[in-house]
């Protein structure tokens, strides 16, 4: 296969950069890079054109490195928020991608980062905090804060009665007159009003109180009628 020798004028991923000379097939530099602009034939009088192409990538160069170092000191600062379906045992189904994280960044903070540029050490797979690298230059590498949250609620706490169940029973306790106290109390009551029940009363004194009516056998005999006078005889 033949080849040609070009001079790119732009970056291509796996070929080179902007003002590199390479060498490509012919037929790919005649119908793709040629007609696209990426390139531009290695000749005499292009060659005069490698200072200029020089010149502008390492202007380009410069204001990359500048962006992504600001770029980097804002990330630094940032907490990305990624939510996940678990189970009920808190395990997350599958693991969070570049990708997730490149939308998180979107849609959180209008930040607009390719994927290829997040590496993940270890595939995330559990929730909680994580810091993840990103390789935002040849010379600039930060780290990104990633919290893992997961959208699956919590099941009910079996320990706390519902509340529906707590009012019911107060209502009860008050239709019954009596405040709801610790058993010990309640107990201590019954057992003292039981106590005083069963304490001997003391007797009563030979004398009625006022409002107490004497019991039949002890009421006093009604009094003995006087016996008539006789009469006297007179003399005849």
């Amino acid at each position: 296969m033949a080849k040609t020798q070009v001079i790119l004028t732009h970056n291509i991923v796996g070929l080179g950069g902007e003002a590199d000379h390479v060498k490509v097939a012919a037929g790919y530099a005649r119908n793709y890079l040629f007609p696209q602009g990426l390139a531009i034939p290695l000749t005499a009088a292009n060659k005069r054109r490698l200072e200029v192409l020089k010149q502008r990538r390492g202007d380009r160069e410069a204001h990359d490195l500048s962006t992504m170092t600001e770029l980097s000191k804002s990330i630094s600062k940032l907490i990305c928020v990624v939510t996940v379906k678990t189970g009920e045992d808190g395990k997350m189904f599958g693991a969070v991608t570049p990708g997730m994280i490149a939308d998180q960044l979107k849609t959180q903070f209008d930040i607009t980062l390719d994927k290829k540029k997040i590496h993940l050490a270890h595939p995330v797979r559990a929730v909680g905090e994580h810091d993840v690298e990103l390789r935002l230059h040849a010379d600039v590498v930060t780290a990104l804060k990633v919290r893992v949250e997961s959208s699956t609620l919590p099941p009910p706490s079996a320990a706390a009665p519902p509340a529906a169940e707590v009012k019911t029973e107060h209502l009860k306790t008050e239709k019954r007159g009596r405040r709801p106290g610790p058993p010990d109390e309640r107990a201590g009551k019954i057992e003292g009003t039981d106590a005083e029940e069963r304490r001997p009363r003391p007797e009563r004194s030979g004398r009625f109180a006022r409002g107490d009516k004497p019991h039949r056998s002890e009421k006093a005999p009604k009094s003995a009628k006087a016996p008539a006078p006789q009469k006297s005889e007179e003399a005849p």
